[in-house]
Protein backbone atom coordinates (compact mmCIF):
# COMPACT_ATOMS: atom_id res chain seq x y z
CA UNK A 1 0.00 0.00 0.00
CA UNK A 2 3.05 2.28 1.05
CA UNK A 3 4.47 1.54 -2.65
CA UNK A 4 0.95 2.76 -4.11
CA UNK A 5 1.07 6.13 -2.36
CA UNK A 6 4.45 6.77 -3.46
CA UNK A 7 3.89 6.15 -6.60
CA UNK A 8 0.47 8.03 -7.00
CA UNK A 9 2.87 11.27 -4.97
CA UNK A 10 5.21 10.87 -7.33
CA UNK A 11 3.49 11.23 -10.42
CA UNK A 12 1.39 14.16 -9.05
CA UNK A 13 4.38 15.67 -8.43
CA UNK A 14 5.95 14.96 -12.11
CA UNK A 15 2.20 16.42 -13.38
CA UNK A 16 2.56 19.56 -11.53
CA UNK A 17 6.30 19.77 -12.61
CA UNK A 18 5.26 19.71 -16.44
CA UNK A 19 2.53 22.00 -15.20
CA UNK A 20 4.42 24.58 -13.69
CA UNK A 21 7.43 24.07 -17.13
CA UNK A 22 4.35 24.96 -19.61
CA UNK A 23 3.42 27.77 -17.08
CA UNK A 24 6.64 29.36 -17.28
CA UNK A 25 7.24 28.68 -20.78
CA UNK A 26 3.89 30.79 -21.47
CA UNK A 27 4.94 33.38 -19.21
CA UNK A 28 8.32 33.18 -21.45
CA UNK A 29 6.62 33.78 -24.55
CA UNK A 30 6.11 37.48 -25.61
CA UNK A 31 3.36 39.37 -26.79
CA UNK A 32 3.26 38.11 -30.26
CA UNK A 33 5.07 41.22 -32.94
CA UNK A 34 7.61 43.76 -32.99
CA UNK A 35 8.05 46.50 -30.59
CA UNK A 36 10.20 49.69 -29.79
CA UNK A 37 10.78 50.07 -25.99
CA UNK A 38 11.89 54.15 -25.87
CA UNK A 39 14.38 54.86 -22.98
CA UNK A 40 15.39 58.49 -21.85
CA UNK A 41 18.08 58.86 -19.39
CA UNK A 42 19.76 62.07 -17.96
CA UNK A 43 23.36 59.73 -17.75
CA UNK A 44 25.34 60.29 -20.62
CA UNK A 45 25.07 57.60 -23.20
CA UNK A 46 28.39 55.55 -22.36
CA UNK A 47 26.94 55.24 -18.74
CA UNK A 48 23.41 54.54 -19.10
CA UNK A 49 24.46 51.48 -22.07
CA UNK A 50 26.79 50.48 -19.13
CA UNK A 51 25.97 46.15 -18.57
CA UNK A 52 24.98 46.85 -14.91
CA UNK A 53 22.77 49.63 -15.47
CA UNK A 54 19.02 50.52 -15.68
CA UNK A 55 18.43 49.63 -19.38
CA UNK A 56 20.77 46.88 -19.40
CA UNK A 57 19.03 45.14 -16.12
CA UNK A 58 15.72 46.18 -18.27
CA UNK A 59 16.56 44.25 -21.33
CA UNK A 60 18.26 41.46 -19.87
CA UNK A 61 15.01 40.75 -17.76
CA UNK A 62 12.69 41.42 -20.98
CA UNK A 63 15.10 38.80 -23.12
CA UNK A 64 14.19 36.40 -20.26
CA UNK A 65 10.38 37.23 -21.37
CA UNK A 66 10.72 36.74 -24.89
CA UNK A 67 11.83 39.89 -26.24
CA UNK A 68 15.18 40.13 -28.12
CA UNK A 69 16.91 43.64 -29.14
CA UNK A 70 17.26 43.24 -32.82
CA UNK A 71 14.70 40.85 -33.35
CA UNK A 72 11.04 41.52 -32.19
CA UNK A 73 12.43 44.89 -29.71
CA UNK A 74 14.19 47.51 -31.30
CA UNK A 75 15.34 49.80 -28.68
CA UNK A 76 15.03 53.75 -29.18
CA UNK A 77 17.54 55.40 -26.15
CA UNK A 78 18.64 58.85 -25.77
CA UNK A 79 20.78 60.58 -23.15
CA UNK A 80 20.88 63.96 -21.78
CA UNK A 81 25.02 63.48 -21.06
CA UNK A 82 24.13 65.05 -17.89
CA UNK A 83 22.54 68.19 -18.60
CA UNK A 84 18.55 67.95 -17.07
CA UNK A 85 17.84 71.01 -19.19
CA UNK A 86 17.90 69.19 -21.89
CA UNK A 87 15.31 66.34 -21.21
CA UNK A 88 12.16 68.01 -21.93
CA UNK A 89 13.89 68.75 -25.95
CA UNK A 90 14.91 64.67 -25.68
CA UNK A 91 11.75 64.09 -24.23
CA UNK A 92 9.74 65.44 -27.48
CA UNK A 93 11.76 64.08 -29.80
CA UNK A 94 11.48 60.31 -27.95
CA UNK A 95 7.55 60.97 -28.13
CA UNK A 96 7.48 62.07 -31.56
CA UNK A 97 9.46 58.82 -33.10
CA UNK A 98 6.37 57.10 -31.51
CA UNK A 99 7.37 53.76 -28.96
CA UNK A 100 5.00 51.41 -27.71
CA UNK A 101 6.22 52.12 -24.48
CA UNK A 102 8.83 54.86 -22.63
CA UNK A 103 10.76 53.90 -19.65
CA UNK A 104 12.90 56.33 -17.70
CA UNK A 105 14.64 55.98 -14.22
CA UNK A 106 12.78 58.84 -12.30
CA UNK A 107 9.86 60.54 -11.01
CA UNK A 108 11.46 63.94 -13.07
CA UNK A 109 12.14 61.99 -15.78
CA UNK A 110 8.77 61.13 -16.41
CA UNK A 111 7.44 64.32 -15.91
CA UNK A 112 9.28 65.60 -18.93
CA UNK A 113 8.16 62.74 -21.03
CA UNK A 114 4.53 63.60 -19.52
CA UNK A 115 3.89 67.45 -21.24
CA UNK A 116 4.47 65.83 -24.41
CA UNK A 117 2.61 62.54 -24.40
CA UNK A 118 -1.11 61.60 -22.86
CA UNK A 119 -1.39 57.86 -24.89
CA UNK A 120 2.01 56.66 -25.11
CA UNK A 121 2.87 54.54 -21.80
CA UNK A 122 5.26 55.43 -19.41
CA UNK A 123 7.02 53.29 -16.97
CA UNK A 124 9.04 54.63 -14.22
CA UNK A 125 11.75 52.11 -13.71
CA UNK A 126 12.96 53.69 -9.78
CA UNK A 127 11.18 56.83 -9.43
CA UNK A 128 11.74 57.80 -5.66
CA UNK A 129 8.00 58.65 -5.58
CA UNK A 130 4.99 58.15 -8.25
CA UNK A 131 1.66 58.33 -5.82
CA UNK A 132 1.41 62.64 -5.87
CA UNK A 133 2.05 63.13 -9.22
CA UNK A 134 -1.19 64.32 -10.91
CA UNK A 135 -2.12 62.23 -13.44
CA UNK A 136 -1.93 59.00 -10.54
CA UNK A 137 -4.94 58.35 -9.39
CA UNK A 138 -3.89 55.60 -6.41
CA UNK A 139 -0.86 53.25 -6.25
CA UNK A 140 -3.25 50.21 -6.73
CA UNK A 141 -4.91 52.03 -10.18
CA UNK A 142 -2.88 54.94 -11.46
CA UNK A 143 -5.47 55.57 -14.28
CA UNK A 144 -3.36 57.43 -16.66
CA UNK A 145 -0.28 56.68 -18.96
CA UNK A 146 2.42 56.33 -15.93
CA UNK A 147 2.81 53.15 -13.87
CA UNK A 148 6.21 51.87 -12.77
CA UNK A 149 8.30 51.46 -9.71
CA UNK A 150 8.96 53.50 -6.82
CA UNK A 151 10.72 53.26 -3.82
CA UNK A 152 9.55 56.13 -1.28
CA UNK A 153 8.18 55.18 1.75
CA UNK A 154 8.31 57.31 5.19
CA UNK A 155 9.41 54.00 6.84
CA UNK A 156 12.39 54.00 4.61
CA UNK A 157 12.72 57.93 5.17
CA UNK A 158 12.86 57.61 9.19
CA UNK A 159 14.98 54.36 9.24
CA UNK A 160 17.95 56.49 7.54
CA UNK A 161 17.54 59.05 10.20
CA UNK A 162 17.78 56.39 12.78
CA UNK A 163 20.91 54.65 11.25
CA UNK A 164 22.33 58.24 11.11
CA UNK A 165 21.70 58.92 15.03
CA UNK A 166 23.26 55.50 16.11
CA UNK A 167 26.87 56.28 14.38
CA UNK A 168 26.62 60.35 15.53
CA UNK A 169 26.11 59.84 19.07
CA UNK A 170 23.38 63.13 20.23
CA UNK A 171 22.68 64.10 16.97
CA UNK A 172 20.81 67.41 16.64
CA UNK A 173 21.36 68.50 13.22
CA UNK A 174 20.99 66.86 9.62
CA UNK A 175 21.83 68.52 6.14
CA UNK A 176 19.45 66.96 3.49
CA UNK A 177 21.28 67.32 0.20
CA UNK A 178 19.68 67.03 -3.21
CA UNK A 179 20.26 67.93 -6.98
CA UNK A 180 17.96 69.91 -8.83
CA UNK A 181 15.00 69.25 -9.49
CA UNK A 182 14.48 69.37 -5.53
CA UNK A 183 11.00 70.68 -6.36
CA UNK A 184 7.81 68.50 -8.01
CA UNK A 185 4.81 66.48 -5.94
CA UNK A 186 6.55 64.25 -4.23
CA UNK A 187 8.82 66.71 -2.57
CA UNK A 188 6.72 67.41 0.19
CA UNK A 189 5.91 63.99 1.02
CA UNK A 190 9.44 63.71 1.57
CA UNK A 191 9.95 66.62 3.31
CA UNK A 192 6.76 65.59 5.70
CA UNK A 193 8.56 61.85 6.32
CA UNK A 194 11.14 63.43 7.24
CA UNK A 195 10.66 66.21 9.53
CA UNK A 196 8.10 63.54 11.14
CA UNK A 197 10.92 61.19 12.02
CA UNK A 198 13.39 63.77 12.83
CA UNK A 199 10.85 65.42 15.54
CA UNK A 200 10.61 61.72 17.25
CA UNK A 201 14.47 61.76 17.47
CA UNK A 202 14.79 65.43 18.67
CA UNK A 203 16.70 66.21 15.02
CA UNK A 204 16.72 69.41 13.52
CA UNK A 205 16.50 68.81 10.01
CA UNK A 206 17.82 71.80 7.15
CA UNK A 207 17.62 70.97 3.24
CA UNK A 208 19.95 72.80 0.11
CA UNK A 209 20.27 71.87 -3.42
CA UNK A 210 22.77 72.23 -6.06
CA UNK A 211 22.20 72.83 -9.86
CA UNK A 212 25.90 72.61 -10.43
CA UNK A 213 29.21 70.97 -8.90
CA UNK A 214 30.70 74.32 -8.72
CA UNK A 215 28.39 74.89 -5.99
CA UNK A 216 29.10 71.82 -3.74
CA UNK A 217 32.00 73.50 -2.28
CA UNK A 218 30.03 76.34 -1.04
CA UNK A 219 27.23 74.53 0.41
CA UNK A 220 30.21 72.63 2.76
CA UNK A 221 31.51 75.27 4.00
CA UNK A 222 27.93 76.37 4.76
CA UNK A 223 27.60 73.03 6.43
CA UNK A 224 30.61 73.28 8.84
CA UNK A 225 29.56 77.22 9.56
CA UNK A 226 25.93 76.24 10.40
CA UNK A 227 27.33 73.07 12.91
CA UNK A 228 25.33 70.80 10.77
CA UNK A 229 26.65 67.42 12.50
CA UNK A 230 25.43 64.63 9.89
CA UNK A 231 24.64 65.25 6.11
CA UNK A 232 21.43 62.62 4.53
CA UNK A 233 22.23 62.49 0.65
CA UNK A 234 18.74 61.91 -1.41
CA UNK A 235 19.97 60.86 -4.69
CA UNK A 236 18.31 61.37 -8.19
CA UNK A 237 19.78 61.26 -11.81
CA UNK A 238 21.53 64.51 -11.76
CA UNK A 239 23.30 64.56 -7.73
CA UNK A 240 24.43 60.86 -8.73
CA UNK A 241 26.77 61.96 -11.44
CA UNK A 242 28.25 63.75 -8.95
CA UNK A 243 28.48 61.42 -6.07
CA UNK A 244 32.10 61.31 -6.28
CA UNK A 245 32.81 64.96 -5.89
CA UNK A 246 30.37 64.97 -3.14
CA UNK A 247 32.35 62.09 -1.08
CA UNK A 248 35.88 63.90 -1.61
CA UNK A 249 33.81 66.80 -0.27
CA UNK A 250 32.63 65.08 2.87
CA UNK A 251 36.13 63.24 3.50
CA UNK A 252 37.40 66.89 3.34
CA UNK A 253 35.10 68.05 5.82
CA UNK A 254 35.14 65.11 8.08
CA UNK A 255 30.79 64.73 8.17
CA UNK A 256 29.21 61.51 8.37
CA UNK A 257 27.12 60.48 5.41
CA UNK A 258 24.21 58.35 4.96
CA UNK A 259 22.96 58.07 1.00
CA UNK A 260 19.57 56.94 -0.02
CA UNK A 261 20.47 55.25 -3.70
CA UNK A 262 22.76 52.62 -5.06
CA UNK A 263 22.75 53.32 -8.44
CA UNK A 264 23.75 49.56 -9.60
CA UNK A 265 25.05 51.41 -13.09
CA UNK A 266 28.32 53.46 -10.94
CA UNK A 267 31.40 52.22 -9.50
CA UNK A 268 30.79 53.04 -5.77
CA UNK A 269 32.99 56.02 -4.36
CA UNK A 270 33.99 56.05 -1.22
CA UNK A 271 31.12 56.98 1.11
CA UNK A 272 30.32 56.02 4.84
CA UNK A 273 26.77 54.52 4.61
CA UNK A 274 24.17 53.63 2.03
CA UNK A 275 20.46 52.67 3.16
CA UNK A 276 18.49 51.96 0.18
CA UNK A 277 16.86 49.56 -2.21
CA UNK A 278 18.62 47.16 -4.56
CA UNK A 279 17.48 48.86 -7.53
CA UNK A 280 18.19 46.05 -9.96
CA UNK A 281 15.41 44.42 -7.85
CA UNK A 282 13.45 46.88 -8.48
CA UNK A 283 14.17 46.99 -12.64
CA UNK A 284 13.54 44.10 -12.90
CA UNK A 285 10.34 44.01 -11.47
CA UNK A 286 9.32 46.91 -13.50
CA UNK A 287 10.09 44.98 -16.93
CA UNK A 288 6.91 42.77 -15.79
CA UNK A 289 5.22 46.37 -16.04
CA UNK A 290 6.46 46.83 -19.42
CA UNK A 291 5.34 43.23 -20.58
CA UNK A 292 2.01 43.62 -19.51
CA UNK A 293 1.92 46.67 -21.39
CA UNK A 294 2.84 45.29 -24.96
CA UNK A 295 0.63 42.37 -24.04
CA UNK A 296 -2.22 44.79 -24.39
CA UNK A 297 -2.44 46.25 -20.85
CA UNK A 298 -3.68 49.82 -20.33
CA UNK A 299 -0.79 51.21 -18.06
CA UNK A 300 -3.24 52.93 -15.79
CA UNK A 301 -4.49 49.31 -14.94
CA UNK A 302 -1.34 48.54 -13.56
CA UNK A 303 -0.56 49.05 -10.04
CA UNK A 304 2.50 51.17 -8.83
CA UNK A 305 4.86 48.74 -7.56
CA UNK A 306 7.06 49.21 -4.18
CA UNK A 307 10.42 48.55 -3.51
CA UNK A 308 10.56 44.63 -1.64
CA UNK A 309 14.52 44.33 -1.22
CA UNK A 310 17.08 46.32 0.47
CA UNK A 311 20.74 46.87 1.56
CA UNK A 312 23.17 48.62 4.35
CA UNK A 313 26.38 49.29 2.57
CA UNK A 314 29.46 50.57 5.68
CA UNK A 315 32.65 51.21 4.68
CA UNK A 316 34.86 51.16 7.55
CA UNK A 317 37.95 52.74 5.78
CA UNK A 318 35.51 56.20 5.18
CA UNK A 319 34.40 55.66 9.02
CA UNK A 320 38.23 55.78 10.34
CA UNK A 321 39.05 58.38 8.13
CA UNK A 322 36.26 60.29 9.77
CA UNK A 323 36.83 59.52 13.20
CA UNK A 324 33.80 57.35 13.05
CA UNK A 325 33.15 54.87 15.60
CA UNK A 326 30.87 51.99 14.10
CA UNK A 327 28.57 50.51 16.60
CA UNK A 328 29.08 46.17 16.37
CA UNK A 329 25.22 45.89 16.70
CA UNK A 330 25.33 48.27 12.79
CA UNK A 331 28.04 45.94 11.67
CA UNK A 332 26.05 42.79 12.36
CA UNK A 333 22.75 44.14 10.28
CA UNK A 334 24.98 45.49 7.40
CA UNK A 335 24.29 43.45 4.42
CA UNK A 336 28.04 44.48 3.13
CA UNK A 337 31.10 46.15 5.29
CA UNK A 338 34.10 47.29 3.12
CA UNK A 339 37.01 47.09 5.46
Amino acid sequence: MKRRVDTVTRRAWIVAALLLGRSAVARAQPASGSFTLGYLGQASKAIGRDPAGPLAILLGRLNELGYVEGRNLRVDARFAEGRPEDLSALARQLVRARPDVITVNSAGIARAVLEHTRSIPVVALTAGELEAEPQVASLRRPGGNLTGMQVHSPELIAKRLQLLSEVVPGLRRVVVLRGVPFTGPGYLLYVKANEAAAARLGIRARYVQFAAVAELEALFAEMAAQHDQALLVWGNPFLNLHRREIAELVLRYRLPVLYDTRPPDMPLPDELMIYAPRMADVVREAALHVDKILRGVKPGDIPIGQARTFELVINLRVARALGVSIPQSLLLRADEVIE
